[in-house]
Order: structure tokens, then sequence, then C-alpha cells
């Protein structure tokens, strides 16, 4: 018996005299054909200061570091070069950074990567997950095939990183650890970092060389100071008054600039005063009457609690030193506050009161609808208050950056919107040149209409200092639960045009029946709540925050389309176990939400192929649904177990399960619940090698969803059944049902899927001998995952060697099916399909 391997192999190979079962491990996903080199780092500022000495310490690092690696500079020796700049908030560490990788980008042309960590606080800090998944998206990793486990997601983020010359800015990071999952594999990479403490831990772990940046000289100061607004007698004195802290100088220079003939000398009194005594406006509490919406009640007491220090903010872990280089408690000294009181009170009397209230939660940007709720004002009124705040750069303008292109773009995902803002030896935060110009609200728009704006942490922490003083907690409590308000109305009129045949229980759903879909259509729904994701994860924080149970879960409910169909498993999680402990004390009011609530995040679990806890979830939520009597909950919950199963290859398990659903479906009388049901049967039934009844119940879940109709779903069902004849040896049975779904398939554009069909269709030929066939379906097999970076990509290009060569090329083939109608056809669905649930969707 020979044993031996000829031609090229790609891919996963196995020699052996006899298998009984096989597993095989694919490799990491591939980069997409024609994927561009990622070039996403924010631009910098052309008002930009000193830091010379810093650029140079770098260059002569980087010098050091090159050769240690190979002559192609992809060597595999040696460690990646990693930076630290660090320094208090307001010092220019953004802008110092965004100008070293400029400088140096040349030497990296391989890929330049951003984000903004946001690590003033552990509450804001992105997590490692989140970023790596935008990176490898950044890479050119097709979203199908970037996984949700944290570990899966670390590993591929250094496979792909592997010998690859990539410059990576780490903006605001709160600690080595959220740093060190995001680190390049390669020697030939370098890694900018910013933060407020040293992250000492890298310096230890990983040789990172950390340098630490003060206040800019008098002179630069001064320097910068004029390039803004121009100089005169006084600047001088109002550059050390701002302490040589640019976001104090930025600031200021703003206001000077908007005036004919800057005093800088008045300028500087008022900044002299402001020490002597609390400069705060007499407001009066404009908010602290209010009660449109329902005071504050338990949110009082949260903000109280908070009082002085950011919301939902934890105390920062010590990393080398321990010590963040923060001049004060406050986060600003003396002469950053005195800044921050002139610039402050400069401002109108409505924008002063909309900074204020817009303050109130680390927001990841701010909208005018969000800060029109929270001020209780037209929105109109609110965009024009927000423009005068950028331009007085209280305010940053986030709108058109990464986060805009990326919601707007079909993938998954946000990014980052520019940089965070150190504000630094940059005349402002949204880089502008014309400093003394006033740029119409109008200009401030994304793709999608909507202009977006972000705080800097201190200006955010001085804005909440000043909402307790002058607007009282009752007022603030009210701000933050007119805004939690809009962004649930807001989140569930987009959820109902992603999903609009799902059930609803909140009363948001409710407002919308009769009105006209607040979208187009689903995609552009889908892309609000991907641009609004992290303030939605926000806003059930708040609302945990401030005891507003209904609010809680609510706002969990109307985030279930933008987690079925993208993911984002962490956030899932996070926001749902508050979610899950909302709607248990609110059993009496809701009794239906926790078992919501808790099938919801059995999904997220199962996302996360962490089983034990999705069912545990799900059985929880079965419990929960038949105590309040809530069949058509008890129904999904017992279905989602079944999925569940499925999943886990528990077949007669899973088929328990959906005959137990479809009793309690039929209770209820909802169609499209039993077809799907029927459906799931069927591919237990498949599972357990039953395929005679497999073909029987599919073909009567086949009749029952073309009876909705639901062509997606249909061709879904089509696929099942498909498949399940080939495996029962009745091959040519398989081509009508195969050729069906394949038309709908590449209706729907979905390439997974079509990959997915045409390996089927390439089974089908096999089976009945077509050689040439089975070689064009495996082409266009191959052209479809080539176009994913499809980690099944080698495996196909090997068998389609394999069968090329016992057959040999024939000179009229060529790939005349790839693209071709064969749709996404799969063994379940395609892999990069959302599982369908009955009660769900």
């Amino acid at each position: 018996m020979r044993n031996d391997i000829s031609g090229t192999v790609y891919g996963a190979a196995v020699q052996a005299r006899s298998i009984g079962t096989l597993t095989i491990q694919e490799t990491a996903p591939a980069i997409v054909p024609g994927a561009p080199v990622p070039r996403t780092l924010p631009p910098g500022t052309r008002h930009f200061v000193d830091r010379d000495s810093v650029l140079a310490e770098v260059t002569r690092l980087l010098d050091e570091a090159l050769p240690i690696v190979g002559a192609e500079g992809t060597g595999d020796a040696g460690a990646p070069l990693v930076v630290v700049l660090w320094g208090p908030g307001g010092v220019g560490k953004t802008a110092t950074a965004l100008r070293l990788a400029a400088a140096l980008r040349g030497r990296f042309g391989q890929g330049e990567l951003y984000t903004d960590l946001r690590g003033a606080s552990a509450a804001t800090a992105a997590g490692p997950p989140t970023v790596l998944s935008r990176f490898l998206r950044d890479l050119g990793v097709h979203r199908d095939w970037i996984p949700a486990e944290p570990d899966a997601l670390e590993s591929t983020f250094r496979s792909v990183t592997a010998g690859r010359r990539i410059l990576t800015v780490l903006d605001d990071a709160h600690s080595a650890a959220q740093v060190r999952p995001l680190l390049a594999a390669s020697p030939a990479s370098l890694t900018i970092v910013t933060s407020r403490t040293d992250l000492g831990r890298l310096v230890i772990e990983y040789g990172a060389h950390a340098i630490r940046l003060g206040p800019l000289r008098t002179p630069d100061a001064v320097g910068l100071l004029a390039r803004l607004g121009g100089t005169g007698p006084g600047v001088e004195a109002v550059a050390r008054r701002c302490g040589g802290m640019p976001l104090a100088l930025c600031a200021i220079g703003a206001r000077a600039a908007g005036a004919q003939q800057p005093d800088w000398e008045l300028l500087e009194r008022e900044m002299a005063m402001s020490g002597q005594g609390d400069s705060a406006r007499g407001d009066d509490g404009a908010d602290g009457a209010e009660g449109a919406e329902g005071a504050a009640g338990a949110g009082e007491s949260a903000l109280a609690a908070g009082a002085g220090r950011p919301s939902g903010e934890a105390a920062r872990e010590p990393h080398g030193s321990g010590v963040p280089a923060d001049a004060s408690a406050g986060g600003a000294d003396e002469s950053m506050r005195s800044a921050m009181d002139a610039s402050y009170g400069h401002l109108s009397e409505a924008a002063a009161r909309l900074f204020r209230l817009a303050s109130l939660r680390p927001w990841r940007h701010v909208t005018p609808g969000a800060a029109a709720a929270a001020a209780g004002i037209p929105e109109d009124a609110a965009s024009a208050l927000l423009a005068e705040l950028a331009d007085a750069r209280l305010l940053e303008d986030a709108t058109g950056g990464e986060e805009t292109a990326r919601a707007g773009s079909g993938e998954e995902g946000v990014a980052q919107a520019g940089p965070g803002a150190e504000g630094a030896t940059q005349a402002g935060p949204d880089g502008r040149t014309d400093v003394s110009g006033q740029a119409d609200a109008s200009d401030r728009t994304d793709t999608s209409g909507q202009a977006r704006y972000r705080f800097h942490d201190l200006w955010r922490q001085y804005a909440e200092r000043r909402v307790l003083a002058q607007d009282g907690i009752a007022g603030a409590a009210a701000a933050v639960r007119r805004t939690l308000l809009w962004y649930l109305r807001a989140a569930a009129s987009a959820d109902a045009c992603v999903l609009p045949g799902r059930w609803h229980l909140g009363p948001a759903y409710t407002r919308l029946a009769g009105r006209p879909a607040a979208y187009e259509n689903g995609l552009s729904a889908l892309a609000w709540l991907r641009g609004e994701r992290e303030n939605l994860a926000e806003a059930v924080r708040a609302a945990a925050d401030h005891g507003l149970d209904d609010l809680t879960w609510q706002l969990c409910e109307a985030m279930w389309g933008l987690h079925l169909r993208l993911g984002y498993h962490q956030q899932w999680v996070s926001t749902h176990r508050l979610g899950v402990e909302a709607a248990a004390r609110c059993a009496e009011e809701s009794p239906e939400a926790e078992g919501r609530m808790r099938a919801q995040l059995g999904f997220a679990h199962l996302g996360l192929a962490e089983y034990a806890q999705a069912q545990a979830q799900f059985e929880g939520a079965a419990a929960a649904d038949r105590r309040a009597g809530h069949i058509r909950g008890e129904a999904t919950a017992v279905e989602s177990l079944g999925l569940l199963h499925l999943k886990q290859e528990r077949w007669g398990d899973a088929a328990e399960c959906f005959r137990a659903a479809r009793n309690l479906a039929q209770q209820v009388g909802d169609p499209r619940a039993l077809a799907l049901l029927e459906h799931h049967l069927g591919r237990s039934l498949q599972g357990m090698g039953r395929h005679e009844e497999a073909i029987g119940q599919l073909r009567h879940a086949r009749d029952l969803v073309r009876a909705l109709p639901d062509p997606y779903n249909e061709a879904r069902v089509l696929m099942s059944l498909g498949r399940t004849l080939l495996d029962a040896g009745r091959a040519a049975e398989a081509d009508e049902p195969l050729d069906r779904a394949a038309s709908v398939m590449a209706a729907e554009g979905s390439v997974v899927q079509q990959a997915d069909l045409a390996e089927l269709c390439a089974d089908r030929a096999g089976q009945a001998g077509d050689t040439a066939g089975e070689i064009r379906y495996l082409r266009a097999a191959l052209g479809f995952h080539e176009r994913t970076g499809s980690p099944r990509t080698g495996a196909v290009r090997a068998r389609l060697d394999r069968v090329e060569a016992t057959r040999g090329r024939t000179a009229g083939e060529g790939t005349a099916l790839e693209g071709a109608d064969v749709g996404g056809c799969g063994t379940g669905g395609g892999e990069g399909a959302s599982e369908e649930v009955s009660g769900e969707e």
C-alpha cells in the first residue's frame, strides 16, 4: 500500500491507513485579496510646537531596534518596539503621538492602526476584544472569519501581524492589561501608547520605553497662543496662567481668536480672579423643578454619591509607579482651572447649560438629538449650541471620523472617531486651522446627516462639577432620564426596522404602532445601531446606576437586532447581565421581562461558545416565563435551548426541545414560529442520521415557510433538505432544492453561504461521477472563499488540486461559475449566518 502525496498541498493534509473520527483545525483567516493597506491614523494639526526631543528619542530607539530584524525588515528575532508617552491630562500626548506617527509612517509600509482606548477610567476603557475585532477588519480579515472568543481574537491578531511592518497608536490607555493583547507580533513593528500613568508593567514585561511629557516651556506656550489668537501685551502672562498645558492654551486661544483685537491683559486678569471665588453663573438650577419625564427618584442618590467625580469612574489601578500624572485629584491644577473658568465664563447661558447637562455620563460622543433631550430643548437649537461649544474648544468635533465611515460601510463594528484630543499642541480638537472662523452647525454632519461631538475627559469632569452646583441633583437626574428615554425610543425605532417580525415587550415599541418606519431599510437602521453601540451600552449602565430598572431591561431589549446581526459579544454579556438583574427586580410590574433578558443573554454566551452559561440562561428563561405564565416566551426559551443542543451535536436532546417548543407555540398560534421549529426538528433528525424521517420533516417545513411567505428562510430549509438528500444517497432529488436555494442566496448577495452552496453542489457532482462539474463548483467555491478570506480556502484549493490531478485539465473549462448563481447554500445556513429563532425574528 502506498501512502504519498503529490503536487502542492494547501491547508491540512492527513495520511493514514484508516480513519475513524477526524477533526482538522483550520488555519487563521486569510486576508481578503485586494484589501487596502490600513491607514487609519487621524490627521494631525498644523498648530504643533515643541516635542522635537521626543521625536529624536523615538527615532533613535527605532534605529537601534531595526538592525535586530532581518534584511527584509520582517525577521524572527527581537521584540516589537513599544513607546509609552505618559503625562497628565491635557499635556498633549495624543497630538505628540500623532506627530510622531506622521513623521515615521514611511518606515511602516504594511499598515497603520489607531484606536482611542478611552482610558480616563476603568468604566470608560475600551475592551481589547472590541479593538482587536476592529483591527482585524482594518487589516483585511473578512468579518465572517473574525472569532468572538477573546483568546481566539488575540491569536488571530498575532498571526495576521506576524512578519508585517505595522505602526500602531494606542491612545489614552488605562492599564497595561488593556494594552497587552493589542501589541502587534512582528519585531519590525512600532506601537506608540499614550497614558496618564507610566504603564510600568509594559516596561517590565515587554521592554517598553516610557517617556514623560511635561508642560510646554513658556516660549513655546506663547508661540502656540500667537498661532491661535495673535500676540500682544499680556500674552506671556496668559501663557503662564495656563501652566504650559496645551488643552488650556487651545481653549484660551480659541476665545482670543473670536475677538477682532484680543485683550490679553484683560483675559489674564479674568483668569487671576477665577481662583478667588466660585465663578459659577447664576442659572438658578434651571432644571431643578423639571418633572415632565418623572423626576429622578433613585437617580438623585446616584448623582449625589458620584458628586465631584466622573460618572461610573472607578479608581485607577496602580501601574509602574502607581501614581497618575494628573496634578490634582480633580484632574487639573489651578492653572488649568483658571483657563477653564475663563473659557466657560465666555459662553452664552444656553450653551453653558447644554455643556453641563450633556456631561453627566461618559458618552462616546454627543449628538444633537441626545443633547437636545438632555437639555429639554429642540434639536435644531441643540445643534447650534453644540457648534458654539466646539468653536470654543470645550467640545471636540468627532464628525466624519473613522467611526462614521465604519458605521456606513456595512462592516461590523464601530471604529474610533479620531484622536481622543489630548489637546496639546493642537489648535483645536477637530484639527481645523482656521480658528477664527465660526463653522455653521450644518457643516458638522456625517454621511447619515448626524453631527457628533466629544468631551475631553477633563472638560467633562469640569462640567460635572458645574452641573451639581448650578442645576442641582434633581435637575441633573432629570436630564439623565430624558437622555435615556431618547436613546430607548431611538433604539427601538431602529430595532423594529432591523427585525420587523419580532414580538416585543417594552412600551417603546407600542408607540411605534401605526407610524411609518423610521428608516428606509433594515441596513440603514442597523448602521445607526452600530454607530451608537457604545452609547447604548453606556445608557444601560446609566439606567442601572440610577436605579431605573424599567429602562435598563427595555434598553437591552432594543439592542437585540444589533447583537443578533453583528455580535459584539463582550458588550452583549455585560449589558444583559444588568438587564437580567433589573428585570428580576421588576417581576411584579413586568413579569415577562426576566425570561426575555435571560434568553437574550443566553445567545451572547452561545456566540462565545460558553455552552454551560448559555444553557443556564436558557433554562432560567424557560422557568421565569413559566412562572409568569408567558407561553410565547417559554416557547422561545425552550427552542433556544434546542439550538444550543444542535450546536453541541446533541441531536436527540435538540429534537426533544423543539417538540416541546412546538407544543407551546401551537397554543400561541404563530405560523412563523411553527414553520421554523419544523425546520429545526428536521435538522435534528438529519444529525441523528434518520434521513428518511428528516426528508419528510424538511419538506413539511418547506411548505409551511413558503406559505408565510419568507424566501430567505425557505432557502435555508432547502439547503438542509438538499444536504439530507445527498447524505441519504438520493442525489438526483437534491438538484431542485439546491437550485432554488441558489437563486435566493445569490439574490441576497450572501457570499459566505454561496461558497458553502458551491461546495455542496461539488459534493453532488462528485456523487454523480461528474468530475467536470465537481471541478467547476470547486472553482466557484474557491473564488467565493478567497473573496472573504475564508479559513476554508486552503482545504477547498487542496480538494480542487486532487480532483484536477485525477482528471487532468480540460482547455475549455475556465472559471465560468465563479460568481454565477451558485448561491450561498450550506449544511446549516453558512458559517456567517445568524441562527434563526422563531420567537425572535
